[in-house]
């Protein structure tokens, strides 16, 4: 088997095991709040880095980092926006769907080039298209027949979600050329799971949830790890070693499959089922998804 093979292999494996996260999220609301459970996935997903980053810099294969102030300021922000799009997103999960939740956080894809405009990067015209296709599947997907007064308020927060992922994607397009990529994922992580940790109380009580206990985490321990070590330590370490290996437009496509992962998951697993209407709604904005990654001609 190629190493390119190899590596769009690991990449599938990667978005399967983000897309059942979606579940794990899910499952682990049952036990506590959406605060305490970000707040200590994500302190979980920092530590399972750690090795990694000892691995890395004991073989030599780290990043060097002239500038500690740049990667401290950059784990920061980027900690301060990942706090705010995965709570958005895990609050979310309380009212929605997995299927749901997995293709509206997948919007970041398309709305990353919008995002750019502001920052001066040039947006092709097939993006508007890609764009105006899922806005049309979110349509389908999250408006009722009822009209917009029934709209799922869980979807409102995961929509809330992409956008905030949008805002991480390009401060991590900005300071990752700069600075060690893993150090600032798992400095990311700590600021995340500090900042959940604070007000996880007083905000998962504010929800209607219970706070938590030492019983409930115990309880919640299977979700959390998964979520914690699989999806953010293991996740990111495969795609770290895959990507080495495989066309980054390629790549892209095969991580797209994890809005189609989280679907079959919650399918599977929770027995969700969809309409033909969303089933629709999801098959275009999976399309724009894909299309908006294809590169651009003009640059070749």
């Amino acid at each position: 088997m190629s190493k390119k093979m190899q590596g769009n292999l690991l990449l599938l494996l990667t978005a399967l095991i983000w897309g059942c996260a979606f579940v794990a999220q899910k499952e682990g609301m049952n036990q506590i709040g959406p605060f305490a459970f970000n707040g200590i996935r994500t302190i979980i997903g920092a530590f399972s880095l750690i090795p990694l980053i000892l691995f890395l810099s004991k073989n030599g294969s780290a990043t060097a980092t002239s500038d500690n102030r740049t990667l401290i300021k950059g784990g920061v922000l980027c900690g301060i926006v990942l706090f705010v799009a995965s709570n958005l997103q895990q609050i979310g999960l309380a009212y929605t769907s997995v299927g749901h939740s997995g293709f509206v956080t997948a919007l970041y894809v398309v709305l990353v080039p919008i995002c750019g405009l502001f920052i001066r990067k040039r947006v092709r015209g097939l993006t508007w298209l890609c764009v105006i296709a899922s806005a049309i599947g979110l349509y389908l997907l999250c408006i009722p027949s009822s009209g917009f007064g029934d709209i799922n308020k869980g979807d409102l927060y995961t929509l809330g979600c992409a956008l905030f992922f949008t805002f991480h994607i390009l401060l991590i397009d900005h300071f990752s050329p700069k600075v060690d990529g893993v150090k600032l994922s798992c400095i990311q992580f700590f600021v995340c799971s500090i900042l959940s940790m604070l007000i996880m109380v007083p905000a998962d009580t504010a929800m209607g949830f219970a706070a938590p206990t030492f019983a409930n985490v115990l309880n919640a321990a299977i979700p959390l790890l998964y979520s914690g070590v699989l999806s953010s330590g293991a996740g990111y370490t495969l795609q770290i070693i895959a990507q080495k290996n495989t066309d980054p437009t390629v790549a892209s496509m095969i991580m797209c499959l994890e809005s189609v992962f989280a679907l079959l998951a919650g399918m599977v697993i929770l027995g969700e089922m969809l309409s033909v209407k969303e089933v629709f709604g999801c098959a275009l904005m999976f399309a724009a998804i894909i299309v908006s990654q294809l590169p651009d001609r003009s640059q070749k």
